[in-house]
């Protein structure tokens, strides 16, 4: 059992002031696997702190030199790959093969790619008399959710380092093992002091001391609306920048045209990625009128067929969910589904059959889904699907944009023209067409509900950037 008693920051392991621990489980066994200590108020004002410390050395070091540094830690992540896949399957549940494929590749690529961009990226242009400088937001907490863990830091860390900011990282502590291990790298690779800082806690202490704290310019927050809200409001006593990644209730438009033997699989595995343990997942399958009863049985078949078991079995399609916490609340969105009239095509809130020790929930669609029922609204961050019937194309778009939320979706057709005009017309930060593979270098963000700003790419970097403007006169004309 890995037991983690001491905090990052300042360049240094250091106790806690903070007295409480938590227990880390393992999703598939509910055995715990390690323990990490919580910090509390003062130790988060320590992290912002050494990082305000750590800000004028930092952000005056050149590009050149802080993409070097962003490589060594793409470096490292790569050669510990198989060991954070391995950690972050015991943590959140994910596959091995998914962990290896995501969980660890995604962020040792994310740090090698904008590594790459600081060669091109341009901090400062002549504008008439005025040079216009970006320099860098200043001290930024990074608050990191537990589905995605080690991509998420990645995420946050790679564009705000890049951009000259200094970082206090505080992970959750559902899945905060990975994140450890990454102050590990941090620490071997001899990182200048200050510059990323990491503390363990709860939201309620350490997230909120951290929104609060004069000496954080900018927050980044990914986790649910509800937090994000709270958030946004205590940052809000001190003008704090926030950028904020939320829930989504994104929908799969399935058009009359499209090729269903391929749209609806498709569909169903956007939904059930990581165990629907994804903000962006399309938990909404909107199909004609006409198509329903087909879709309906295609994808209670295909439910039925999901691989569910131990996350360390190269065959299990569908792993664990990441607490006891997480599995009751995605039971109780089953049970309203049933309550509210919807059709259990699939599943339920019953184990699946001889994995009643772990979190496990089975893949569960629902037919026959009406707009305002509570998994036709909410995030469930579960394996359920709810399968909703149009009448028409402007239907379907109106569906899918009645939701509070607005982060990804998909379109489904034959004619890629035909997807690309209803994709135009859906509020929502991104749209796959056809099953479109996600993008390390496109803007990842929302709209409404789903929180604002973007990740990634060159988009991630202009995040933790802010303008000046240096006026010159303007020469006399002879």
């Amino acid at each position: 059992m890995k037991i983690h008693q001491h905090l990052y920051i300042g360049g240094k392991w250091v106790k806690p002031h903070g007295k409480m621990s938590a227990d880390v489980t393992h999703s598939a066994t509910e055995q715990v696997i390690g323990r990490i200590c919580l910090g509390n108020e003062q130790d988060a004002g320590d992290a912002a702190y050494a990082a305000r410390d750590a800000l004028d050395s930092w952000s005056a070091t050149p590009p050149a030199e802080r993409a070097d540094w962003l490589r060594k830690i793409h470096g490292a992540l790569r050669e510990r790959s198989e060991q954070i896949a391995a950690l972050i399957s015991q943590e959140v549940g994910s596959p091995l093969r998914f962990s290896r494929q995501v969980q660890a590749s995604l962020p040792a690529a994310t740090f090698g790619i904008h590594a790459d961009l600081l060669r091109d990226f341009h901090f400062a242009e002549q504008v008439g008399n005025s040079e216009v400088l970006r320099e860098p937001a200043g001290v930024v907490a990074c608050i990191t959710p537990w589905n995605y863990p080690l991509h998420q830091i990645a995420a946050k860390l790679a564009p705000a380092l890049a951009a000259g900011c200094t970082v206090v990282l505080k992970p959750s502590e559902v899945a905060p093992l990975n994140a450890f291990l990454f102050a590990d790298i941090i620490d071997e690779l001899g990182f200048p002091a200050g510059v990323f800082n990491l503390v363990s806690g709860t939201g309620e202490t350490v997230g909120e001391a951290l929104a609060c704290h004069p000496q954080v310019d900018m927050i980044s927050f990914t986790g649910s609306t509800r937090t994000g809200k709270r958030v946004a409001m205590l940052a809000a006593q001190t003008f704090k920048r926030v950028t904020l990644e939320l829930g989504g209730k994104s929908a799969a438009i399935l058009l009359d045209d499209a090729d269903y033997v391929q749209a609806v699989p498709g569909a169903m595995r956007a939904c059930f990625l990581n165990a629907g343990q994804t903000c962006s997942a399309h938990t909404r399958m909107l199909v004609p009128e006409t198509r329903y009863e087909q879709v309906a049985a295609m994808a209670a078949h295909l439910a039925n067929e999901m691989r569910v078991g131990d996350p360390f079995d190269e065959r299990t399609e569908l792993g664990p969910l990441v607490s006891e916490r997480q599995r009751e609340r995605v039971r109780h969105f089953i049970r309203a589904g049933i309550e509210e009239g919807a059709a259990l095509l699939a599943g339920g809130p019953h184990p699946p059959p001889g994995l009643e020790q772990g979190y496990f929930v089975q893949p569960t669609v629902f037919g026959g889904v009406q707009q305002g029922m509570l998994i036709e609204q909410e995030e469930v961050f579960g394996p359920v699907l709810a399968i909703l019937s149009y009448r028409d194309e402007q239907d379907a778009i109106r569906i899918a944009n009645e939701s509070a939320y607005g982060l990804s979706g998909g379109v489904w057709s034959r004619d890629v023209a035909h997807a690309r005009r209803v994709a135009l017309r859906m509020r929502t930060g991104q749209v796959d067409i056809n099953g479109g593979h996600f993008n390390i270098m496109a803007p990842f963000g929302g709209c409404k509900q789903s929180g604002n700003g973007r990740e990634l790419g060159r988009y991630g970097i202009e995040e933790f950037l802010q303008y000046k403007s240096l006026q010159y006169p303007v020469p006399a004309t002879a």
